[in-house]
């Protein structure tokens, strides 16, 4: 049984009445395990086809699955980040609301990285989506996920909200907001929330959010939206905030949410003293009534008329050395030159006309590898975001010996051509190799391969 603290228990016992004894049961039973196709390497009909696991569809999100096998992170399908583990309602906030090809979406406080990835799904080859953590050890992590997902046309950036506000002033579609919270919904699985929670924390984090509204609010172009999301069930995180937001904002206002989300979730809650009528639209997530922890979101528009945006015109950028682009036509079957870019004296592969100067940027599009003297050394993310425009792919069934060698960091021979090549499981690339004499010399990270 989970020993929860006695004011925490009195307070749910208000909030849910008769529920109470069900949210309790939930609380003490295992939790629910979930992951995500990432479709930006793999559609989820594909998927679906060779998908080894023991699976159920998520109801709200297309490419979701409930899962029951153990040690999933060492399956070859994870490394190749063809899935991204993530806790079933969790992904229930970037359903919400319908993502276009071509927006521009901001991820405000996105360590690890489950509801940014899956944003970045939705958006096609002219959307850009920015992801945010004031963290630095974070957004190490943040930035990992993304390249093991071989995500691109997305920055990562290391700043306070207020920073990111002053940079990026007007200039999202979205701007996603999971914040900081007191991780109540997070008690089934994590003991430490539950020792660290208390009533006075709660405040603190209500506090800290609304910070973080008023900065997302300057990053909201006109008619776009922000989704407030938050792990925790207390009204003063929740929909008092909504109400606090509502009332400092009034050109913003609640908007429902996707038919599939509001049909998996509860209804928000009113409370006494609140000026909006329409807190039922915010949406709580229990774990005694879905399949998952606890959430809650809600999907507030700036009503303003929106303003087109236009094609901007392409930043100053430092001309890429002879060497990159000799590089990538050695390695690659086609790529787009107007991308190739220099970004703090690294060669990177990004949109030449989305501007980010005054921004901490921990990484920016896809990072093509280290300058060495007239060669490039690639770098990890470029076979992942770029491994299905490699000229030398080699590809391996996931109960192959050579895959198995290959991720625990050994060479491998094969009858591929000499030069940088791709190795890739089911069409979908892991890492790379320097072929050299029918040897392939492994370039996996250190600290991704199996132990």
């Amino acid at each position: 049984m989970k020993n929860l603290p006695l004011k925490y228990a009195e307070r749910m016992k208000k909030l849910l009445g008769d529920e109470y004894d069900d949210y309790i049961n939930a609380l003490n039973s295992p939790p629910v395990r979930a992951f995500r196709v990432n479709t930006d390497k793999i559609s989820v009909e594909k998927f679906e086809k060779i998908n080894p696991f023991i699976t159920e569809k998520i109801p709200y999100t297309h490419n979701g699955f409930y899962f029951e096998d153990e040690k999933i992170g060492n399956h070859p399908f994870h490394h190749a980040g063809m899935i991204y583990v993530q806790e079933p309602a969790a992904m229930a906030p970037a359903e919400c609301v319908d993502v276009k090809s071509d927006m521009h979406i901001l991820d405000m406080c996105a360590a690890p990285g489950g509801k940014s990835t899956q944003l970045k799904n939705k958006l096609g080859e002219n959307g850009v989506l920015v992801s945010n953590e004031i963290i630095p050890s974070r957004c190490k992590i943040l930035t990992g996920n993304i390249e093991r997902l071989g995500l691109t046309d997305t920055v990562t950036t290391c700043m306070p909200s207020q920073k990111v506000a002053d940079v990026f002033a007007n200039r999202f579609d979205i701007v996603m907001v999971d914040a900081p919270c007191s991780g109540e919904g997070m008690f089934r699985k994590d003991e430490t929330a539950i020792e660290q929670w208390s009533e006075e924390n709660v405040l603190i984090c209500a506090e800290r959010q609304k910070e973080i509204l008023n900065n997302a609010v300057k990053c909201v172009k006109k008619g776009g939206c922000i989704i407030y999301a938050t792990c925790t069930f207390s009204l003063e995180e929740n929909e008092t905030v909504v109400d606090w937001f509502l009332g400092e904002h009034p050109q913003f206002k609640l908007e429902r949410v996707n038919e599939q989300v509001q049909n998996a979730t509860s209804d928000g809650i009113s409370f006494e003293g609140c000026n909006s009528k329409d807190l039922c639209l915010c949406r709580r997530f229990y774990p005694h009534k879905n399949k998952g922890e606890g959430q809650f979101m809600a999907v507030l528009r700036d009503t303003a008329q929106p303003v087109f945006r236009g094609d901007e015109p392409p930043c100053k950028k430092e001309r890429p050395d002879k060497t990159v682009i000799h590089f990538l036509r050695e390695v690659l079957v086609d790529f787009d030159e107007t991308r190739v870019m220099m970004k703090k004296g690294v060669p990177v592969y990004f949109k030449p006309n989305f501007p980010l100067d005054g921004a901490k940027v921990f990484s920016c599009g896809v990072t093509i590898g280290e300058i060495r003297k007239n060669y490039i050394v690639p770098h990890h993310q470029f076979f992942m975001a770029m491994g299905a425009d490699f000229k030398r792919k080699i590809n391996l069934e996931p109960d192959s010996d050579k895959l198995k060698q290959y991720l625990h960091g050994e060479e491998f021979e094969t009858d591929c051509d000499n030069g940088w090549g791709v190795v890739c499981v089911c069409g979908c690339a892991v890492g790379g190799v320097k072929v050299v004499g029918n040897r392939a010399k492994n370039h996996y990270p250190k600290g991704l391969r199996m132990k």
